[in-house]
């Protein structure tokens, strides 16, 4: 507090003389130091020292204050004060204008309120002594503590409550039970209010507890939980060290008897029993028997044996830790015809035995259990046990496996038949033979199928079906070696143009379905076909894998892109098969570093910089160029379509196409036949001679002599061709030049008429004779559709004769 003012004494007034000098002694005590004076005192800022000082005589209140006045607390005074009011008094911090009031003037502090210590013990305040006039601080800001004086008004109480204890049974006189502590929440400093002593009111025959500490002892010996295993004692508490007038507070404890092994298991009958039937499987329960034990908990936990020799041997006898019973099970498989009945002998014992109450007696007993065997007609036992079979997966259909043998164990000894459970195997791979039980195989085996079958092979007496034993058989197939090695994947590897000589390129493992109990040893070599390479080479590392080495310097994608290289693997055998695999090595470009570029094979290797939306760019791009060609090719073609040939006549708009037959002359909805004659001016060849011809009257007759006189004309050697030649010649050629629109024109080839026409030709076109020396009479014998064209000929004929005479 001292250190605090930094060179201001303190002074301390206290109502008690001892305090009052320690006080006074601490509140003068003077301590030097800069800047620790009244601001503006010129003896501050010269470095001289100055005394000055609190005073105040009282920091107590007594708690529970009932009067009608304030209560006086206690005076704060500097000592620079000189009674002439000019110094002001305030205080501040807890309770301050609330609880506490201070007389500005004077210094006096009163208390308002009824304080209680229980809630709170003491306050922290501050005080202020300023000029009335300017409010400046004429001494430093003091702390002081106003301490609230208890007295006797809380009665002991036991907040740990409620109590349970324990002790155990038959324990020796003054056993520690407990301890018990009742809190007081008055001052343990001041007085006697809080100072508790504690005494027994309830169950003081059987227990003590110590006055000052509490602590319960047992205050008897003969404690027996069988008897009474809970006790309710009543413990006090009283404060004023349990002088007259003091406060008080009672608690109930309960103290729980534990138990202790002092009572030994007994059976409560000397002999039990029991029947099973001589079928019954090892591990099968007889039946359960169980001593009884007063005590609780583990002091009742049993152990129970098997005693007599003849029932270790055929008997288990085991705990269930539940319910503490012996369980007696079969430990060797039972047979009536040898022996009926079996006795034994079960000894119980505590599994937990306290060494203290030994002398109280045996801590164990013992019982008969008679096992009496009834008979049963049982079925057929197989004989050795063994359930593993082995055979050749290359093993011919009906060959034999193994033999399994049943037995019946009844004295009847019936015959045995065997089947097998074709659940176990619905495909029927095996058979077996009903009466020595021979498994055969049913159908071909494959290892790499089914390396392990699983069946259930049924023994059962001849004459009782019911009777039946089921035993589990596991056949092992074989392996032998007839499967070729394979590549190990469709291999494809790629090659640098700039690759030098003995650069590795591939690494080659292979994979075959067999299991050589010897393990897997393979061969590699180049195939036949590919003896005369000299590109690559291939090269065995013995560990079952093989290396594909460059053998040349370089390689060129433009002359050759794709190598097929063949591989020929051989297995170890025996016998040794073999297979080719081909490697498909690419030539691709590659940078400085060898990284793979780009590949003249279908996208072999995509650039990791081109990124998915880069590509899909360059997608539409491709889209957009292709669909601005196709539009061009569009207009060129249909501007060139509008165009204006040079001849006057273009034979592409005068081409007709039809590919239906008709009705003949008679159909005139089938074709116009105008359409054709328009493409020859008859009048302009017949004008062009400048004379008569032989068919000159033909050609300007009638409609009917027009019909007669068309194949004369186009038989007719004097008629020339030459300008339907040269036009059709210069189309030609002018369709070969203009590459940007497929050919308009067809020519057709008829190489032949055909076979096994019924009639003779009735074509012109390679007819090089006259009409004349051609008789076309036997038309009419045709039927009717070739009436109009016999009568056509015939005219025709009557003509001619008639101009040639």
């Amino acid at each position: 507090m001292a250190k605090g003012l930094q060179g201001f004494s303190w002074t301390m007034l206290l109502l008690f003389c001892a305090i009052q000098e320690l006080g006074a002694w601490a509140m003068h005590t003077a301590v030097e130091g800069p800047g620790l004076g009244q601001p503006g005192d010129p003896a501050l800022l010269a470095g001289g020292r100055v005394k000055r000082g609190w005073v105040w005589n009282q920091f107590f209140v007594v708690e529970e204050y009932t009067g009608t006045e304030p209560l006086y607390v206690g005076k704060i005074h500097s000592d620079s004060d000189e009674g002439d009011g000019s110094i002001k008094y305030t205080i501040s911090g807890e309770g301050a204008g609330t609880i506490f009031l201070i007389d500005e003037i004077t210094g006096d502090i009163h208390a308002t309120e009824r304080l209680d210590r229980e809630q709170k013990t003491f306050y922290t305040l501050r005080a202020q002594a300023r000029d009335r006039q300017t409010d400046q601080l004429l001494e430093p800001e003091s702390e002081f503590i106003i301490k609230v004086q208890d007295i006797n008004d809380s009665e002991p109480r036991f907040l740990e409550g409620p109590y349970i204890g324990s002790v155990a049974e038959l324990s020796p006189i003054g056993t520690s039970v407990m301890q018990v502590k009742a809190s007081d929440a008055d001052d343990p400093t001041y007085g006697s209010s809080a100072r508790v002593v504690y005494s027994v009111l309830e169950g003081e025959q059987h227990f003590t507890v110590d006055s000052k500490t509490g602590v319960i002892r047992t205050a008897v010996a003969d404690l027996d939980r069988e008897t009474q295993d809970r006790y309710e004692v009543v413990i006090r508490a009283t404060d004023m060290a349990g002088q007259l007038g003091g406060l008080s507070g009672s608690t109930t404890v309960t103290i729980v008897v534990t138990d202790v092994n002092d009572n030994p298991p007994r059976f409560p009958q000397k002999m039990y029993q029991f029947s099973i039937v001589e079928t019954a499987p090892v591990g099968t329960a007889i039946g359960r028997v169980k001593a009884e034990d007063s005590d609780v908990g583990e002091n009742t936990d049993m152990t129970y044996r098997v005693k007599d020799e003849e029932g270790v041997e055929m008997f288990k006898v085991t705990t269930d830790s539940n319910t503490q019973e012996a369980v007696i099970t079969v430990q060797k498989p039972l047979d009536y015809e040898s022996k009926k009945v079996h006795t034994v002998v079960v000894e119980a014992l505590n599994k937990f035995v306290d060494p203290r109450f030994m002398d109280l007696g045996t801590f164990r007993d013992q019982t008969i259990v008679r096992v009496s065997v009834l008979d049963v007609d049982e079925p057929p036992e197989f004989r050795p046990p063994s359930n593993l079979m082995e055979v050749q997966e290359d093993a011919h259909v009906g060959s034999v496996v193994g033999v399994v043998t049943a037995l019946d164990p009844d004295t009847a000894n019936h015959p045995v038949r065997y089947a097998i459970d074709r659940s176990t195997d619905a495909e029927r791979i095996f058979d077996i033979d009903a009466n020595t039980g021979a498994i055969v195989t049913g159908k071909v085996l494959d290892r790499e199928t089914a390396g392990w079958h699983n069946i259930t092979v049924l023994a059962m007496e001849a004459d009782n079906h019911s009777q039946v034993s089921r035993a589990s058989l596991r056949i092992r197939i074989l392996d032998v070696n007839d499967n070729p090695p394979e590549l190990a994947t469709p291999y494809e590897a790629a090659v640098c143009e700039d690759a030098k000589p003995g650069q590795l390129i591939q690494t080659i493992s292979v994979v075959d379905r067999d299991e050589p109990q010897s393990g897997h040893r393979f061969y590699f070599t180049l195939a036949p076909e590919a003896t005369n390479n000299h590109h690559f080479s291939l090269l065995d590392i013995k560990d079952n894998t093989a290396a594909v080495h460059t053998q040349r310097m370089g390689f060129n994608r433009q002359e050759q892109d794709v190598y097929l290289l063949p591989i020929l693997v051989v297995d170890s055998g025996p016998p040794a098969l073999s297979s080719t695999g081909t490697l498909t090595i690419r030539v691709c470009g590659c940078d400085s570093n060898g990284a793979i570029q780009s590949c003249n094979s279908t996208a072999y290797v995509v650039s990791a910089t081109l990124s998915p939306g880069a590509l899909i760019a360059l997608l539409v791009c491709i889209l957009i160029l292709v669909v601005l060609v196709l539009l061009i090719l569009t207009l060129k073609r249909h501007h060139k379509s509008h165009l204006t040939s040079e001849d006057d006549e273009d034979m592409r708009d005068n081409v007709i196409k039809y590919n239906d037959e008709g009705g003949g002359e008679q159909d005139t909805e089938a074709y116009d036949m105008s359409a054709l004659r328009s493409l020859y001016d008859f009048s302009e060849i017949k004008g062009g001679d400048g004379g008569g011809g032989p068919g000159e009257g033909g050609l300007s007759g009638n409609p009917a002599s027009e019909l007669h006189a068309l194949p004369q004309w186009v038989q007719s050697p004097d008629l020339d061709f030459s300008m339907f030649r040269d036009y059709i010649c210069k189309k030609v050629e002018q369709a070969d030049e203009d590459l940007s629109v497929p050919p308009y024109d067809s020519f057709q080839t008829y190489a032949f008429e055909g076979l096994d026409s019924p009639v003779p030709s009735l074509s012109s076109i390679n007819t090089w004779s006259s009409s004349s020396e051609q008789d076309f009479s036997y038309l009419g014998g045709w039927g009717p559709r070739f009436r109009q064209l016999a009568a056509l000929y015939a005219g025709r004929r009557g003509e001619e004769d008639s101009e040639e005479s």
